[in-house]
């Protein structure tokens, strides 16, 4: 059998690599797909002499060898070739390192010259042509007229609000921005981590900060190898510092969140019938060895049997009875017709507010222009003269004029069209569905607010809040 495992584009430096790890997982699942890995060169295996030894050794207990075309070593049962392979690993992995040092130290002098280093600038600015030196284009940072709007207005709700309302959260500003027709540059609904980037990033104060985190790791280098390069900003610095600020006072790290997540299915959803107390993991070994996991009450756990008597139940059981019910419940025909029919609704109110806010686009567009039609009549026909102050008020007609037609072609373009509900597709859905959610170990549950084990009032029995049993437990 012959398979070809192609990744462009990826790092050999490390393994997270989706299509590596899966010619791995094929190579060692013991169906012996094939025998032989040929690649171009080590290098291009791994670039990390001891992570390449790990995959060798690994492949090899399967029988599986890897063989470099450009890099033939000969047979690695002698022990003067396995040597030859290890050194050419090593050279790859010296080779790499200085590649790479040495790539970002011309970002960094790029960036010390005021050039920027990457493909997409931030939200409210746009990149443009500062020099070319040979084939190669040098470009800066600038203000975008239309997003400059947008990144302000966003500081504004965090800060003070819409005006009908206080200051808002992110998440709340984040609803505000996408009930209002306001789109990302890709014409995407914005998200919270969009917004809180944007509310975090110091280039809006006119310091664009290269350098700061390691593109293998994600850890924070020493300020030191920071390198802070100013560009033109677009908020006041104490606003910037405000904004932190109220950052810092509202975050899980000063106030504890809410939701714990946890391991298991029914972490912060399984409550104990008797004292109300979250349900927690515990373990169980049989005399023949077989471990068993039960949902037990955390109370009686923690205080002891005088707080509470202990409710406990087999997790496989009450997860069952819970997937079991979800199937039952959510992927019927009728019950995806109707939860697509709602993400229909939610998709024509979006386009109902990108259609408010193109509007009042038009309109902006409309006054702006009767305004300049106004001023130039008046000059024509010798009522006035064109002096300093009025020439700034025409120039400052026009980028309002152009802000505004800018802003209208955006907010055309983010207009999408509708959607039609195929039930043949609806059905082929529902069934695909309702065998990978009984296969699958990783469940979702979704729109449940709280379950109960109740072994009191019916005894190996599952009550959902306020309905009827889901099943009886045997």
């Amino acid at each position: 059998m012959t398979s070809e495992f192609i990744e462009g584009g990826a790092s050999a430096g490390d393994d997270r690599r989706p299509v590596f790890q899966q010619m791995i997982e094929r190579a060692c699942d013991g169906e012996q797909a094939f025998d032989l890995i040929l690649v171009h060169s080590y290098s291009r295996f791994f670039r990390e002499a001891f992570e390449q030894e790990f995959y060798l050794r690994k492949l090899a207990k399967h029988g599986v060898r890897v063989v470099s075309i450009t890099q033939p070593v000969g047979d690695e049962s002698e022990p003067v070739h396995a040597m030859m392979r290890k050194v050419i690993a090593l050279f790859d992995e010296y080779q790499s390192k200085e590649n790479a040092k040495h790539v970002i130290r011309s970002m960094k002098e790029n960036a010390r010259q005021g050039f920027w280093n990457g493909a997409t600038a931030p939200l409210g600015y746009k990149l443009v042509e500062a020099e070319k030196r040979g084939t190669k284009i040098k470009k800066k940072l600038d203000l975008d007229p239309v997003e400059v709007e947008t990144v302000r207005l966003i500081f504004r709700l965090y800060l003070h609000g819409d005006g009908n309302s206080g200051a808002l959260g992110v998440k709340e500003v984040v609803k505000w921005l996408n009930r209002n027709g306001y789109r990302t540059r890709r014409g995407e609904s914005f998200g919270v981590a969009s917004v809180h980037k944007i509310l975090t990033n110091t280039v809006y104060i006119g310091q664009w900060r290269f350098n700061k985190t390691s593109s293998r790791t994600r850890q924070r280098k020493p300020d030191e190898e920071v390198i802070t390069i100013p560009v033109p900003g677009l908020l006041e610095p104490q606003v910037f510092e405000q904004v932190q600020r109220q950052l810092h006072a509202r975050s899980p790290r000063v106030v504890a969140p809410r939701v714990t997540t946890g391991p298991i299915l029914l972490t912060g959803l399984a409550v104990c019938a008797t004292c109300r107390g979250g349900m927690t993991l515990r373990t169980g070994t049989s005399q023949n060895g077989v471990i068993h996991r039960y949902y037990t009450c955390s109370t009686c756990a923690r205080k002891g049997k005088s707080a509470c008597k202990g409710r406990s139940i087999r997790m496989d059981k009450l997860d069952g009875l819970v997937t079991d019910h979800l199937v039952e419940q959510l992927f019927h025909p009728e019950r995806l017709a109707g939860i697509l029919g709602s993400l229909t609704a939610r998709r024509a109110e979006k386009a109902e507010s990108v259609n408010r806010r193109v509007m009042a686009l038009q309109r902006e567009v409309t006054e702006a222009e009767d305004k300049l039609k106004r001023l130039y009549r008046l000059v024509e026909d010798g009522i006035t003269d064109l002096d300093d102050v009025l020439q700034d008020r025409l120039n400052n007609l026009k980028a309002e004029r152009d802000r505004a037609k800018a802003a209208l072609e955006a907010a055309k373009y983010q207009i999408a069209p509708g959607i039609r509900i195929d039930p043949a597709l609806i059905e082929r859905f529902g069934h695909s569905m309702r065998e990978k959610f009984t296969r699958s170990a990783a469940v979702m549950i979704l729109g449940t607010d709280s379950i109960v084990a109740d072994r009191a009032a019916a005894p190996n029995r599952c009550r959902f809040p306020g309905g009827d049993p889901v099943a009886t437990l045997t």
